[in-house]
């Protein structure tokens, strides 16, 4: 059988039918912006301290010390889990005693806020952190509150995507491939309408449907894409892929208001970062090698990650644009890896593979809320973890097979054959058809 894109290259390349098909695809993408990322304000932390109670009689003095301090990253700040022991406090207050003067405060006892927190409202009025005191000994369960959102959002997938199937026609291409000819002509006659051109009056010859007849009684399932070595390995490093660089995104976004300055101004700078990421990665993918591209973004991302450790404390600024840098990296990575899977997989499980990728990515969206919880241990615990992972990342999207100018496989046999960091093309191979010898792609397996 031809090309496919030989077959319907009489629709052109860009046409009204694509340019629907596009906006009504990046339409479903918007509101996902401002529900996948609400966390970021939904779920913040916002300074606390332990709340001393009205009742407590205590003089001023003592209630201004009432809260020990400790160290955090370097500075002294006021402790938001611990306060000295009120009673305590009390007996020394009520004899007259002055702390400082009479007692060294630093050597009484300590309790845990027992009558809860006060929250600054300079910036939040009211989160689920505050809403719940999910702080503390519970502050576990705040960035569980995020990783239950993305798990709602790996479950609802898989009933959107039905729907979705609904928005937009499904892919002629892939119609072909499960035998339902009639359907993908029917489709490609429509667009050829909308594009107002008129289609050939045969687009597929007789020949040419006996032997998509031919190729297409095999069902297909999730196991096919681990059915060979090739394919087993593509699958894997597909999966890790998308989801570490799920983790680098979603991770560096959701810290975006443990950054110095203000977190609106952060937030704003993280999402206008995205706009040049895509314009280059359409730049890269137009014109460069898709495995060198994904790699060398996700290199860019990674290494900046690594060396915000190495930033002075005190040159806050400098710290931002690395971990802006980063998020730019990442970012056209992940733009690009969605076509670059696409490509790998040949068009009978292309959207299984596809769709196992994605269900990778929302795994490491699960997982990323509690890369930013380390950084309450340690601020640049997050940036060496999430770099580490994309440099690594970064090397193992070398060892995927290159796309760019290679024609769409549509069967497992033509898959391109992964050979390490130098492609190989595989050994031609013949089917005889029709009484013909018939010459395949020569990147078959």
């Amino acid at each position: 059988m031809r090309d496919y894109d030989e077959a319907t290259s009489f629709l052109g390349e860009w046409g009204p039918f694509q340019l629907t098909i596009f906006f009504l695809l990046s339409a479903s993408i918007i509101p996902n912006g401002f529900t996948g990322l609400s966390a970021v304000f939904l779920a913040a932390t916002p300074e606390h301290r332990c709340r001393v109670p009205d009742n407590a009689n205590l003089s001023l003095a003592w209630r201004n010390v009432s809260i020990p301090w400790e160290e955090k990253d370097g500075a002294l700040v006021q402790s938001r889990c611990w306060r000295y022991k009120l009673d305590t406090l009390r007996n020394y207050s009520d004899v007259g005693l002055l702390p400082g003067l009479h007692i060294n405060v630093s050597d009484l006892e300590k309790e845990k806020c027992l009558d809860g927190w006060e929250y600054d409202k300079d910036i939040y009025h009211s989160t689920v952190i505050t809403e719940w005191d999910l702080i503390c000994d519970n502050d576990w369960k705040g960035p569980l509150t995020t990783s239950l959102f993305f798990l709602g959002v790996l479950i609802g997938s898989f009933v959107s995507g039905q729907m979705s199937d609904r928005i937009i026609p499904e892919s002629p291409r892939w119609l072909l491939s499960q035998g339902r000819i009639t359907e993908a002509e029917d489709i490609i006659r429509k667009a050829a309408k909308k594009n107002g051109i008129t289609a050939p009056e045969i687009i597929f010859s007789v020949s040419e449907l006996q032997d998509v007849k031919d190729q297409s009684h095999k069902p297909y399932t999730f196991l096919d894409l681990i059915k060979t070595t090739n394919i087993r390995i593509v699958t894997f490093l597909s999966i890790l892929l998308w989801m570490i660089i799920s983790v680098g995104y979603f991770g560096l976004s959701l810290n975006t208001p443990n950054l110095h300055g203000d977190p609106y101004l952060n937030c704003f700078l993280s999402a206008i970062i995205e706009v040049p990421a895509y314009v280059i990665a359409w730049v890269l993918l137009r014109s460069f090698s898709r495995r060198y591209s994904t790699s060398s973004t996700l290199f860019l991302g990674g290494v900046v990650l690594l060396l915000i450790q190495l930033v002075p404390q005190e040159l806050n600024i400098l710290s931002i644009v690395l971990v802006m840098l980063g998020k730019f990296g990442i970012t056209a990575a992940f733009s690009m890896v969605y076509v670059y899977t696409a490509e790998l997989y040949p068009t009978v499980v292309r959207n299984m593979g596809i769709g196992a990728s994605s269900m990778a990515s929302r795994l490491g969206s699960i997982l990323s809320p509690y890369f930013v919880y380390l950084g309450a241990y340690d601020r640049h615990l997050p940036f060496v973890l999430m770099g580490s992972l994309t440099v690594l990342v970064g090397i193992f999207s070398l060892f995927l097979p290159e796309t760019n100018g290679m024609p769409l496989p549509d069967t497992i046999e033509e898959m391109l054959r992964v050979k390490g960091f130098k492609y190989k093309r595989g050994i031609p191979v013949s089917k005889k058809q029709n009484g013909n010898m018939k010459v395949l792609s020569n990147t078959a397996l």
